[in-house]
């Protein structure tokens, strides 16, 4: 180990920035196989990539974020079935199933009085039970919209044209509303709620 301070801290940041590789290396794998051996194989290396990203979390951090998690054991049960029957259905629905189950999770937990997404991020964001219960209802919208436009898209699309959309367009659909999550969560946050009264309390 080196005994340079300046060392330090690269060797800590080094597995932050191979995170994205581990989070959507296998997507994009997929994404590149499909295009040369076509879809059976390309979900065949899903799967593998997938297995792989899961140990090298593990290795990393000593631990697997729950939706990593989730997320992994479905690809590998979904793309097993595909690969076992010889027939994409199963990796193209995946999506919808768990965006779906997801979706319902999230709302049956609201409607029951419960959090289930603060239960799981409580300990890394602090939001007001109002910044939570909005921020659970659009992610609740975002794993819906993410549901109804997979069915769409393998339905009406190519195999190619689909394994295109599950990497650009879900991934759209991710993105936009994260966006539209970020200023309920800058209103809502407990942590600026606290730096204001902090400021206010010094400036009395």
């Amino acid at each position: 180990m080196s005994s340079n301070p300046a060392d330090m801290p690269a060797a800590k940041d080094t597995p932050k920035k191979g995170r994205w590789l581990i989070e959507y290396g296998p997507l994009i794998l997929f994404f590149i196989v499909n295009y040369s051996t076509g879809i059976l194989w390309a979900t065949a290396a899903l799967v593998l990539a997938t297995v792989i990203a899961l140990t090298l979390s593990w290795v990393l951090d000593r631990h697997i974020p729950m939706m990593t998690l989730l997320g992994g054991i479905a690809v590998t049960f979904f793309g097993g079935l595909t690969w076992v029957l010889d027939d994409p259905f199963y990796i193209k629905i995946k999506p919808t199933v768990i965006s779906l189950l997801i979706a319902v999770i999230l709302i049956g937990g609201q409607l029951a009085g419960r959090n289930p997404l603060k239960a799981m991020l409580g300990s890394k964001l602090q939001l007001s039970d109002t910044g939570w219960r909005q921020v659970t209802w659009m992610w609740a919208a975002m794993f819906a919209t993410s549901a109804g436009a997979n069915e769409l898209a393998w339905r009406m699309l190519s195999d190619d044209g689909w394994v295109t959309f599950k990497l650009f367009g879900l991934t759209g659909i991710s993105v936009v509303f994260a966006m539209l999550t970020i200023p309920i969560m800058s209103r809502h946050s407990l942590v600026d709620l606290s730096a204001a009264a902090s400021s206010d309390t010094s400036k009395d």
